[in-house]
């Protein structure tokens, strides 16, 4: 009964979304304020709706109720509670349910928290909003019913992924789901800005909050993405360029660019079509995010789906969605001039720089993701296109990057003197210049890779305490008093930072060890005694594993015990590899278990890491501050918003 529940309430949040996205739309056309009005209604109860049919599947799951299809797919009486739960989205359809509800909370609070907007362009971005829920959730219904039954109910299920089962990919979805769909609503501005014919500084602040939300989240959404590929697939990598991977990068990127773009438009009135055509390029990428991930057309451990069926839905909704804005865009571009002027040094300049490099790195990746399969298609070939190609062909669009951020975060507006402006950057570059030369001692004979990256994360984390140092007037009773988003740029800029200085110096200092190990054998790795003690046979709640127990000793001392294991789930017959790390500031000792050998012992990978927590200790602190700058009431909608718009440039268009 619970599971019909929760298939009415997605029904009936169809129908809500019809009405969302087609009367607010005629009331904004016609100026009838009570059709208006219907908007915020109906977006509140189609996220209660949602909410309840996403309640009703979670408790299927938690109750292991075998009768619906889906449960029995993706679940088991064995597991524990936690994967119970988070078996909701760890599957196409779970998953797809958790998406739509995302995107409703979305549109629901841009109709509790946007008061201050202009009737028209809140029923705007609310109708177009709505749209987007009435494609998925017809989706869902038609291609990916979640409540479905089976006619027999089986005894127990079939299990989840052993691999999905870990903390980390747990709660790596529901925050990469609320970056993804989270650039719904700069979409949704973008194409309501359209259809109005107006994009101003006001409009530029009030779409900045939501994409800077969106940003953190998928910021958050990618970091442990990253952290689940290096402690749970035991290769030892933090990235590996797999498709889905780059499927939630490249909106990263895109949204990043969109962040600074719209600060040009609030400040100075530039940039404003192609502050557009950003909104609408970083959402689309989602939608391709999407139909990579449910369309089988690549092969992945983070693909979903693998039915061409529903990958041509999405495909349509995709080409009517982006299509239809894209055309939309060509229209109205003209009306959108620029009114601010600068000069070639300026902070617009640099801006535009960031945004340049941004956008090129994006579709560097995306040609590098997208070619094996166009290959394939247009001339019969199987290409695969690795980590090779994409640290050659992108890493140079990042260095530039890193070195213009902190001059376009100090540089004034409009004009600027570039000796000056150098000049107050030198101790940055100081610092640059001594870590790299530091690192450069340290690894001696070593790649050229961790003096280079040392020096751009120290230009970074240099550029952004200088930055502080400048807005504060140089004085350090001031700079507890500078407002969150200046903090909240800082942190974020010195995070990148910190995650340039982990990259390098783990890849560059890298220590790695692949031998065959008897019990009581030691062996040396990079200055520790390595020593396989035991092998045994435990039993977990849902699996049978052959733990390891390594001891590491240290020349001076330090001794640290390792238990790597190598799990069986019988339900699902599938192996994983647990690799047993013991973390650090400035190392982390990794070791995984492999087979038992014929001729006797046992496969051992010993990797040594140097700073590897550094990659995710910046991507937090870069997360942290965009929920800083979140926090700054500038960044919230104004309550003058309203008088401060302009009349429309163009005339309204349905």
């Amino acid at each position: 009964m619970i599971a019909e529940i929760g298939h009415f309430t997605l029904v009936l949040a169809l129908a809500l979304a019809l009405v969302q996205s087609v009367i607010p739309l005629v009331g904004a056309r016609m100026r009838w304020a009570s059709w208006m009005a219907v908007g915020p209604v109906a977006a509140t109860l189609q996220f209660v709706c949602l909410a309840i049919s996403f309640a009703a599947l979670t408790h299927a799951f938690v109750t292991s109720d075998f009768s619906l299809r889906l449960v029995y797919e993706n679940s088991n009486t064995l597991k524990p509670m936690l994967y119970k739960v988070t078996g909701v989205w760890g599957n196409h359809e779970g998953s797809m349910l958790l998406w739509v509800l995302i995107l409703a909370l979305f549109g629901a609070s841009a109709a509790w928290f946007g008061g201050a907007l202009p009737d028209q362009l809140r029923a705007r971005v609310l109708a177009v909003q709505g749209s987007i829920g009435v494609a998925f959730i017809a989706f869902i219904l038609f291609t990916s019913n979640p409540f479905l039954r089976l006619a027999q109910p089986p005894f127990d299920g079939r299990d989840l992924n052993p691999l999905l089962q870990d903390p980390g990919l747990a709660f790596h979805p529901p925050f990469l789901y609320l970056g993804y769909v989270g650039l719904s609503m700069a979409f949704s501005f973008a194409v309501a800005a359209l259809i109005e014919g107006r994009v101003d500084a006001a409009w530029a602040r009030w779409v900045r909050p939501w994409t800077l939300a969106a940003w953190m989240f998928l910021t958050v959404g990618i970091a442990l993405g990253s952290w689940w590929a290096y402690y749970e697939l035991g290769w030892g990598g933090f990235w590996f360029w797999d498709p889905v991977e780059n499927a939630s990068f490249m909106p990263w990127l895109l949204a990043t660019a969109l962040l600074h773009s719209a600060v040009v438009v609030e400040k100075r009135e530039a940039l404003k079509s192609w502050t557009v055509l950003l909104a609408i390029l970083a959402f689309a990428f989602s939608l391709i995010g999407t139909f990579i991930v449910r369309s089988g057309v690549i092969t992945s451990v983070h693909a979903f789906a693998n039915d061409p069926e529903r990958g041509i839905f999405i495909l349509a909704i995709l080409a009517v969605f982006v299509g239809g804005a894209l055309t939309l865009y060509a229209a109205r571009a003209p009306a959108m001039e620029a009114k601010g002027v600068f000069g070639i040094v300026s902070r617009e300049t640099a801006l535009v720089l960031n945004n340049v490099l941004l956008a090129v790195a994006a579709f560097v990746v995306f040609v590098g993701t997208i070619w094996p399969l166009v290959a394939e298609l247009a001339f019969g070939r199987k290409l695969s296109v690795g980590a090779p190609f994409f640290e050659a062909a992108f890493t140079p669009f990042f260095v530039l990057l890193a070195l213009i951020l902190p001059l376009g975060a100090m540089i004034p507006w409009k004009r600027a003197r570039p000796g000056r402006a150098l000049r107050s950057l030198l101790p940055a570059a100081l610092l640059a210049f001594a870590l790299a030369a530091l690192a450069w001692a340290v690894g001696t004979g070593r790649p050229i890779l961790a003096p280079v990256g040392v020096a751009l994360g120290g230009w970074l984390l240099g550029g952004a305490a200088l930055d502080l140092w400048q807005r504060s007037g140089g004085q350090m009773s001031r700079i507890a008093r500078l407002p969150r988003a200046d903090w909240g740029r800082a942190a974020a800029h010195g995070g990148l930072g910190i995650t340039f200085i982990g990259i390098a110096l783990m890849m560059a200092w890298n220590v790695e060890d692949i031998r065959i190990a008897k019990l009581g054998e030691s062996f040396t790795v990079g200055g520790y005694q390595v020593t396989l003690d035991s092998v045994e046979e435990v039993e977990g709640p849902n699996f049978l594993s052959t733990r390891a127990k390594i001891t590491m000793t240290r020349e001076g001392g330090e001794t640290v015990v390792l238990h790597p294991e190598k799990r069986i789930y019988p339900v699902a017959a599938m192996p994983t590899t647990e690799a047993a790390i013991d973390n650090g500031i400035f190392r982390d000792l990794y070791v995984v278990i492999g087979d038992p050998q014929e001729g006797g012992g046992w496969a051992v990978r010993t990797y040594i890491k140097p700073f590897a927590n550094w990659i995710w200790a910046g991507c937090i602190i870069m997360a942290l501050g965009g929920l800083l700058s979140l926090s700054d009431r500038r960044y919230r909608v104004a309550a003058g918003a309203r008088s401060a718009a302009p009349p429309p440039a163009a005339q309204p268009a349905e």
